[in-house]
């Protein structure tokens, strides 16, 4: 996830899909693993069917689908998988890096071999987290939605707050009420952009200078392209400026 806004950041996610749709497939399958080990049911299960709907999108094969949840269920047999947070800062930007690995030594490794690459170290356990917290957050494209019809059915069913801008709507749940939301919407008829539970900064810190915000993604495409990170949370906050220039690069 780079500094991008939270719109952009999807449009963006969509098109390294795109580009790296096999590493895609990989980490989806991860996360398909990890949440079916509850409940390997998406009828019942938000998470895994906001999971398989992404996996989807980006045509990840239903074979690779059912094949994860299998594993996830122990139906089939599959590598333990742990989850480990690392953390660090680049300049004054945190960064949060999620790794779900088979092998948390190669894992660690690496990760503290990018972190000084990018002129950078691994932080204390908390050091950065703390200016984060776990929300779940949900994004419906506007289209025809109407604003006071989306706050009263997504305030009905537990969320916490409902903003809107001229691309839709964020809606953001404590993680316990991420579920009944999703299944209001669902039923509701109301598809989303993305959804899940993930860290959300408690305050961002600001990046205007174009290197670096260059520098800023770099760093977090380098962590992206390691097969054992699921994801990267940051503080970063573009300018509109900044997020033109970084655009018209990629053009």
């Amino acid at each position: 996830m780079s500094g991008h806004s939270k719109w952009a950041t999807i449009k963006h996610a969509k098109g390294a899909a795109d580009a790296k749709r096999g590493k895609m497939f990989s980490r989806l399958a991860k996360e398909i693993m990890l949440v079916a080990k509850s409940n390997g049911d998406p009828n019942t299960n938000p998470s895994l069917r906001n999971l398989i709907a992404k996996a989807k999108a980006i045509n990840m094969p239903k074979d690779n689908i059912d094949r994860a949840i299998k594993k996830g269920t122990g139906e089939l047999q599959a590598d333990i998988l742990e989850e480990i947070t690392y953390e660090g800062y680049v300049g004054t930007v945190g960064l949060v890096v999620q790794v779900l690995t088979s092998n948390k030594n190669r894992a660690a490794a690496e990760i503290r071999n990018i972190f000084k690459k990018n002129n950078s170290e691994l932080g204390q356990s908390g050091s950065v987290t703390r200016n984060f917290e776990r929300k779940g957050q949900i994004l419906l494209p506007k289209g025809d939605l109407n604003e006071d019809d989306v706050m009263m059915l997504a305030l009905d069913a537990g969320a916490d707050d409902v903003n809107a801008d001229d691309e839709g709507f964020e809606i953001l749940t404590a993680p316990a009420a991420f579920a009944d939301v999703c299944d209001a919407l669902n039923k509701a008829g109301i598809e989303t952009s993305d959804a899940e539970v993930k860290l959300i900064p408690v305050a961002t810190t600001p990046v205007t200078e174009l290197s670096q915000a260059k520098a800023i993604n770099k760093f977090i495409a380098a962590l992206e392209d390691n097969e054992d990170v699921q994801n990267v949370f940051t503080t970063a906050d573009f300018s509109d400026e900044i997020e033109a220039a970084l655009a018209a690069e990629e053009e």
